[in-house]
């Protein structure tokens, strides 16, 4: 019922929005179109303006440097009596956007496929049920409701695991598989279990060892020294996930204090401070290089561990497999009207407008309350990430462009992205995946736990760089 609710009022907003700005801004005629038809990057003609009549800042920046710039509004020389005002769309309308959705899914269908028919290799072979018992004593504290030794906990370990490790085409088919281990054993099909509430909130905090991506970008934008985002986002998105636990525990009472759950969080701790150490002795390249190798690595290694443990079963692996990938096609195809609905939504609110109007308004406010607004360069980041991990990227690439890979905003925008997981998408996904319409408090949860990742960078961001 949430998550009806929110995407309700998504659309409701968005079009609200847009037919405010259209009936009291003129430079908004083409709002509407561009919602439904648009596609990112075209020309959206906002007006023409005579040469004579134009402001002569405007005239000598064109005059100089052939178009004008500000903000998101640009304008040139049409010809030499008129100047023409234009921005570029920065978002798909809902038509492409839904097209959009449907090669997501027909681009997972072969990760889907691969990885569940390894899967089923390990299961048959008793390989996720002996990975069950070794992460059992801690998944049973905070998983109360799974039997000891379910399959699903060596589900939801490969997925962490693969998500640790920036393995986001990995973790996907892992994590829609734990989500049908665990909607085995709900006892209401359609209501979401505590289980899979606390492990979709784990997931979507996004805890990732090494932002290679990130680290890439900033290399690719001429940074100084690329990897001095390394260690706040390590910190922020592990903040993230202590904060969804919390947050998670708190509403299904379970004790957080006890032995096990503590010992296994410290450990974890020291394992992921003493990879920092290392990696903060290698340059950029070497990073890279590193963080490639391991990861890679580790799903080769994974993969003839599954084939050596069906050999020595005696089980025929490539029927298994089979079996497994033909569950992964279907999977990827019952995602479909999940993530059209979804997107389609999010669509709207950023075609309209909304995005761009909540930005200007925190500026204003801010500023009135004599605060410090250099960090709001970077919110939209923030606020587009649980949405669309695209579209933050691409906040977070503008963000450097416009203010610079080594400003405060180029930063924090990097941070910001590195801190969480796209909320929205897994929700579509996971949720799609098991035919689960009531998500209980999973939205609020997820996104609140995102909130406190958005303030540690922020408050990260001020201590490294300010």
């Amino acid at each position: 019922m949430a998550l009806s609710r929110i995407w309700s009022a998504f659309i409701i907003i968005a079009i609200v929005t847009a037919g405010i700005k259209s009936f009291i801004f003129p430079d908004n005629r083409a709002i509407f179109s561009n919602m439904v038809t648009g596609k990112t990057g075209d020309t959206v003609k906002i007006k023409t303006v005579s040469v004579a009549n134009e402001n002569p800042a405007v005239k000598s920046a064109i005059d100089s440097n052939s178009i004008y710039s500000n903000g998101e509004i640009r304008a040139i020389k049409k010809n030499e009596t008129e100047i023409l005002y234009f921005k570029i769309q920065s978002a798909d309308g809902i038509v492409e956007t839904c097209q959009t959705a449907v090669t997501i899914c027909l681009k997972l269908i072969g990760f889907l496929a691969l990885f569940m028919g390894f899967l089923a290799i390990a299961e048959k072979a008793g390989g996720i049920r002996f990975l069950s018992r070794i992460i059992g004593p801690f998944f049973s504290k905070i998983f109360p409701d799974i039997p000891k030794g379910h399959p699903a906990m060596g589900h939801m370990m490969m997925n962490f695991s693969a998500n640790l490790l920036g393995l986001d085409n990995a973790a996907t088919p892992f994590g829609i598989k734990a989500m049908e281990s665990l909607q085995e054993i709900n006892p209401d099909k359609s209501k979401a279990s505590n289980a899979q509430i606390m492990f979709l909130c784990l997931h979507a905090s996004g805890l990732t060892l090494i932002p290679v991506s990130i680290i890439a970008l900033r290399s690719a934008a001429k940074a100084a020294n690329p990897m001095d985002i390394f260690i706040p986002c390590m910190i922020a998105t592990f903040v993230a996930t202590i904060a969804a636990m919390i947050i998670v525990s708190f509403k299904q009472r379970i004790n957080l204090f006890q032995p096990i759950i503590f010992a296994w969080v410290m450990g974890i701790s020291a394992l992921i401070a003493l990879l920092v150490l290392y990696i903060k002795s290698l340059d950029a390249e070497s990073v890279q290089l590193f963080s490639g190798s391991l990861s890679s690595g580790l799903i080769l290694l994974i993969f003839i561990l599954i084939i050596a443990g069906g050999l020595y079963k005696k089980i025929d692996v490539f029927d298994s497999f089979i079996d497994g990938a033909k569950g992964g096609f279907e999977t990827a195809v019952r995602i479909i009207p999940y993530l059209v609905g979804m997107l389609a939504a999010i669509s709207l609110l950023r075609t309209s407008g909304c995005f761009d109007s909540l930005i200007t308004g925190m500026k204003t406010l801010f500023s009135a309350m004599g605060a410090d607004t250099k960090f709001v360069d970077a919110l939209p980041t923030a606020l587009v990430k649980p949405f669309s991990g695209g579209a933050a990227r691409g906040m977070m690439v503008d963000s450097m462009k416009t203010f610079g890979p080594d400003s405060f905003a180029g930063r924090l925008s990097c941070i910001l992205q590195g801190s969480s997981d796209t909320t929205f998408y897994v929700i579509a996904v996971y949720f799609g995946a098991i035919t689960v319409k009531n998500t209980r408090y999973a939205v609020w949860a997820m996104l609140l736990a995102d909130l406190v990742g958005i303030i540690t960078s922020i408050g990260l961001a001020y201590l490294f760089f300010a």
